[in-house]
């Protein structure tokens, strides 16, 4: 799974989660919680089920803000992840080693100096943030 993958899973996710159970507890846990989440899109999953596109409907936008909020308020290291690509990786448990956000910039397409980690990183977050709400993920203004 790629690198960006692996932070739309953990946003979209624990914004799923989050929205069902108030407290995202588990991987193994969102079956049943997802079910009752989706209950105002359960009159028309009748037409929808047999649609290869169904399972997109559960990804309806999530709040990037919050979710990446509440979970700086759930960790115990104190991240900048409104501007700091290491920072958003370390907040989602990713591995946020240089050669970890040089991967990530090659997945995005990254034509700068992959030296120059100062540029990189300030572009691999608007990136992130950007491809964030293009995938669904509200994002407000100021982060993209």
């Amino acid at each position: 799974m790629s690198i960006f993958s692996n932070i739309l899973n953990k946003i979209f996710h624990h914004g799923n989660a989050q929205a069902s159970t108030g407290n995202g507890a588990s991987t193994g846990q969102p079956a049943a919680p997802a079910g009752t989440g989706n209950a105002a899109a359960a009159p028309t999953t009748s037409t929808a089920a047999s649609t290869p596109a169904q399972p997109a409907a559960p990804m309806k936008e999530v709040d990037v803000e919050a979710v990446l909020t509440q979970m700086q308020a759930n960790h115990s290291e104190q991240l900048n992840w409104r501007t700091s690509i290491v920072d958003l990786m370390k907040l989602l448990g990713l591995d946020s080693s240089l050669s970890a956000r040089k991967e990530l910039a090659s997945e995005l397409h990254y034509t700068g100096n992959t030296e120059d980690s100062a540029a990189m990183n300030m572009w691999l977050h608007k990136q992130v943030m950007q491809k964030l709400a293009e995938n669904g993920g509200k994002v407000p203004d100021e982060l993209k």
